[in-house]
């Protein structure tokens, strides 16, 4: 058995064709778009590419976007000053402060920062109010790649409603808000983490199994239940030889990507599962596209609801 490929890029680009007229109808009503503002601290090279895309991604949806810079030598007085500008600017709808913020900041920066966002300008999803919201299942804005691995599942036919489902990971970002979409939407859901006992044991008894960990390739077929549906959310460059040559063999394509870029993105699944799994979203071209269609997504949603509050 090959698992059927779960394309995130198609559904993307579906969801991005349904915002498009959306987008320009607000536009038509408001006399302007719906605004965001970014904020990237240092110099990171992962954010970067990340931010680009971002950037990127709202310009082609015709949303304004918006980059303010700050050094690595930044404080984080600075940086909550930069999102209290965004907080009363009449043109961004939507705040997004890039991670992982620089480890001089102090480790509570992310959390101050997450914080420090209106609410409703809050387009990751991570302040307090909106997981609140999330927890009570009357959600106004929700943390792009759980949602976005929501819409992957409901597009693709998976049925939630019923199902047992595993979430590898309990982070703010994903695990969490993950766990609780799959289970307003009636699933059984139990979440998993570095002390769960046994845990490809838990994993295989898994419908629907979710992986957000980022450990390379650490999902082997002793996880899944034959026929089960994988997602990997985990994404990340490896250079390691070793671990390459683990997950690809020599000759196959993707150890001839390595060998010519020195580098290969991967995701937490063992591509060994896709002669288990019934369904499996691969990396990258899975989850990944889908968390930048959200915030888009999300971006609407939060310059619609600011304009009925006018």
């Amino acid at each position: 058995m090959s698992a059927r490929v779960l394309d995130g890029t198609a559904v993307a680009n579906q969801i991005r064709g349904e915002l498009l007229p959306q987008v320009a109808a607000f536009a038509a009503r408001a006399g302007r778009p719906p605004g965001l503002g970014i904020v990237l601290v240092g110099d990171d090279p992962a954010s970067e590419i990340y931010v680009r895309s971002k950037l990127k991604s709202a310009g082609e949806a015709g949303l304004r976007a918006d980059l303010e810079r700050l050094p690595a030598t930044a404080s984080l007085d600075q940086l909550l000053t930069a999102v209290d500008r965004l907080n009363r600017s009449d043109a961004h709808d939507g705040i997004l402060v890039q991670s992982p913020l620089p480890a001089a900041l102090g480790e509570d920066a992310e959390r101050r920062v997450f914080d420090a966002v209106d609410p409703r300008k809050d387009v990751d999803g991570f302040h307090p109010i909106n997981v609140g919201r999330l927890v009570q299942n009357r959600p106004a804005l929700v943390a792009c790649t759980p949602s976005g691995v929501i819409e992957l599942l409901e597009r693709s036919g998976i049925a939630i409603a019923g199902a047992r489902a595993v979430v590898i990971g309990r982070s703010d970002i994903v695990g969490k808000p993950m766990s609780l979409l799959l289970l307003h939407r009636h699933a059984t859901v139990t979440i998993c983490h570095s002390r769960t006992r046994d845990l490809p044991s838990v994993a295989s008894e898994a419908d629907i199994l979710v992986s957000a960990i980022g450990r390379p390739g650490f999902v082997t077929t002793a996880f899944v239940k034959p026929g089960a549906t994988v997602v990997d959310v985990g994404i990340m460059s490896i250079t390691d030889r070793e671990t390459v040559a683990r997950m690809f063999p020599p000759g196959s394509k993707r150890w001839d990507t390595y060998q010519k870029r020195g580098a290969l993105t991967v995701g937490d699944v063992h591509p060994e599962i896709a002669e288990v799994a019934g369904a499996l979203s691969p990396v990258p071209g899975g989850v990944g596209p889908l968390t930048i269609v959200m915030l888009l997504k999300n971006t609407l949603a939060a310059a619609e609801s600011r304009a009925r509050a006018v």
